[in-house]
């Protein structure tokens, strides 16, 4: 095996810090660069000691330098509460990020991967969502600044490759969850957790008939390293994502069960543009990636609640 130098922006966040794990696992040299705007620290200090393991505090806005052989680009916030937070932060760390990484990748010749996101569909009229649909996305909305964002970064990584050669990898990431998860991040398996944990009120918004589609962490790592391990020629975009579709309150009702709580499921307004249904079409990444999820939502759950029970 050859020990690759691999640069991880967004290491520290909840997605980075696993894939952190598994590149070290897999023998490589790994630098973490993160601006702990909503990454954690927590996440990666079993990593501090590692001698193959290096941590930088640095933001993407700013160019860096530095010689890789491959970049995941992870950098941003990417749930409502957190990106909506700071709207231009988040766009200009989509990207500005996508940029000074790009360019990066460029002078050093690095292949680079740019987590995308499912939200790049918007709302949409297609189901389940297959690579080829456009989306239907408010580019004005409160959450256009990171769905904007993201397809802008898209673009940026098609043209990169298209004018100066540099090798890319897109993946467009469906909703995922599991440990180091932030518990305030808004998103709705952490929320559903920490409030059956707590026994507090289950809040769904809308009716609860609205759907998402659930993705482990593990499933989603081993489907980002694969999609870095494949042809160059393959460049995406390629969805990442558990097919196997539930209802908002399909889910209430299994965190409830899971955690044996007695929280009470209450009803909130449905948020401004929040799609009714979510689900990837997966065919393209079964077929370039072999790749597929095997962890079941309830076994998944029972994992990430175990993680948030020893936490909070």
């Amino acid at each position: 095996m050859i020990r690759k130098k691999v640069l991880v922006t967004g290491g520290a966040g909840f997605v980075g810090s696993h894939l952190c794990d598994r590149l070290i696992r897999d023998g490589h040299d790994v630098v973490c660069l993160d601006n702990y705007f909503t990454g954690q620290k927590q996440n990666i200090v079993h990593l501090i000691n590692n001698p193959y393991f290096e941590l930088i505090r640095h933001d993407v806005t700013n160019p860096f330098y530095i010689e890789a052989d491959e970049i995941y680009n992870l950098a941003c916030p990417a749930s409502p509460v957190h990106y909506q937070y700071n709207a231009i932060k988040t766009m200009k760390t989509s990207v500005m990020g996508a940029i000074n990484m790009l360019g990066l990748a460029k002078r050093v010749k690095a292949k680079i991967l740019q987590a995308s996101t499912s939200e790049v569909y918007g709302d949409p009229l297609v189901h389940p969502q297959p690579e080829n649909y456009w989306g239907h996305v408010n580019p004005i909305g409160e959450r256009s600044c990171y769905d904007e964002g993201k397809r802008s970064a898209e673009t940026l990584f098609v043209n990169y490759h298209k004018q100066n050669q540099v090798k890319i990898k897109i993946i467009r990431i469906f909703n995922t969850y599991g440990p180091r998860m932030h518990p305030n991040d808004g998103r709705v398996v952490s929320n559903f957790i920490v409030q059956a944990l707590k026994g507090e009120d289950i809040t769904v918004y809308g009716d609860g008939s609205q759907t998402r589609s659930f993705q482990y962490i593990d499933d989603l790592i081993e489907g980002m390293i694969r999609m870095m391990g494949s042809p160059d020629t393959f460049t995406g975009p390629v969805n990442i994502g558990n097919p196997n579709e539930f209802t908002i309150l399909q889910l209430a009702q299994l965190v409830i069960e899971l955690t044996h709580s007695h929280s009470k499921i209450v009803r909130m307004p449905l948020p401004a543009d929040d799609p009714v249904q979510r689900q990837p079409n997966i065919d393209l990444a079964r077929k370039m990636l072999d790749w597929e999820p095997v962890v079941q939502l309830r076994d998944g759950l029972i994992k990430t609640i175990e993680y948030f029970d020893a936490t909070l």
